[in-house]
Order: C-alpha cells, then sequence, then structure tokens
C-alpha cells in the first residue's frame, strides 16, 4: 500500500484561493463565479488518463488544454475538451491545484445539487486518480480528510453534509467515484482529524 510523506497541515489562502504546499499547476480553464457565489459543496471525481493507467503527466495535460490527441487513442475526443478541477489527489497523496479555490473550475459539467443546477457555481471539484475497479489509497484517503478539514477551516459556507460524489450530482452520466470510492472510511477518518483540530 502506497503511503504519503510527511507534509505540512494543509491551509488555504482565502485572498488568492490557493493551498500552501501543494504542487501548483495552474489551468486556463476556469473562470469568475457568479456575483455573490461561494464555495458551499465539495464534489469527489475519480480518474485515471488513460484509464486505469496511474502517475503520468496526461491528467495535468488534460486540464491545462495540451493534451495530445495522438498521444494515446482515448485522447481523440478529449484532447479538445476545456476542463478543470480544482485539485488531484495521485495515489502517493500527492495534491496537486490546477484552479484557485474562488474561482469557478469546469469539473461538474451538467448537474444539479438539492435542487439547484450548474453546481461549477458553487462547488469545489476534487479529483482522486482512481478507478471504478481499483480502491484508493491509505494516502488518498489521509489527503483527501486533511484538504476537507482546510476547506471547512477557510469557508464558512461549506460543511460535512455538503460533499457528494460526481455521480450524485450528475447521476445520468458520471458513476465516480465509483463504487470503490470507501465514503464510511473517509467521513470517519474527517471526523477524527476534525476532532484532533478542534474545528467546529
Amino acid at each position: 500500500m502506497l503511503t504519503a510523506p510527511t507534509r505540512v497541515p494543509l491551509t488555504v489562502d482565502t485572498g488568492t484561493g490557493l493551498l500552501s504546499g501543494v504542487r501548483q499547476v495552474l489551468s486556463p480553464n476556469f473562470d469568475a463565479r457568479p456575483a455573490g457565489a461561494t464555495p458551499e459543496v465539495l464534489i469527489v471525481h475519480g480518474i485515471s488518463l488513460p484509464p486505469g493507467e496511474f502517475g503520468g503527466p496526461w491528467i495535468d495535460r488534460l486540464f491545462t488544454g495540451t493534451l495530445p490527441a495522438d498521444g494515446h487513442p482515448f485522447f481523440r475526443d478529449l484532447a479538445t475538451a476545456r476542463l478543470s478541477a480544482h485539485a488531484l489527489i495521485r495515489r502517493d497523496g500527492l495534491i496537486v491545484q490546477y484552479v484557485p479555490l474562488g474561482e469557478r473550475a469546469w469539473h461538474a459539467g451538467v448537474s444539479e445539487y438539492r435542487g439547484r443546477s450548474g453546481c461549477n457555481d458553487f462547488s469545489i471539484g476534487v479529483e482522486l486518480e482512481g478507478t471504478d475497479s481499483t480502491p484508493y489509497t491509505d494516502a488518498q484517503y489521509q489527503q483527501l480528510a486533511s484538504l476537507t478539514l482546510a476547506l471547512l477551516e477557510a469557508y464558512a459556507s461549506m460543511s460535512t453534509d455538503r460533499i457528494v460524489g460526481h455521480a450524485d450530482v450528475a447521476p445520468d452520466r458520471k458513476s465516480d467515484p465509483w463504487a470503490t470510492f470507501d465514503w464510511p472510511r473517509y467521513r470517519a477518518l474527517l471526523q477524527v482529524k476534525r476532532d484532533a483540530s478542534g474545528v467546529a
């Protein structure tokens, strides 16, 4: 099982929307949230590129608009797509940030949450490197819980009862983060970290 190297606690600079101590690969694929909109929902995604392969440069290339159409047969249709997420958590727990948290990343697509459409307007999208048949790693759960805690501390508009999967907001189109994502494990770990930190 992969384990993440020791890292300093994650924090959010709410002025810039940037996370401390993570790799920054800033994407051009974002825009401003609607006036008055703040992050309210955390949407957890799953991704591998090409499908079933981990650790390559292709997720960075996808989210920065530089994916080569001839790099793999699967890339042919994706190469012209304009997509992004706020962050990715790799298999080893490395976090990569693509879009400042205060901005609108293009991750949820056609989506709805509790009767509100256009989830990109009011959500933060985090991708986990994985598949529908590969369990996520301990390092990923640890880092996702730490990242979630940092988001809860930074944005009063967010809460633990507004954390969902991509499939929850786009059930007709998406199934990630799939059954391989252990929601009870993640929520228990998040609670342990919240109790240890004293975050309400």
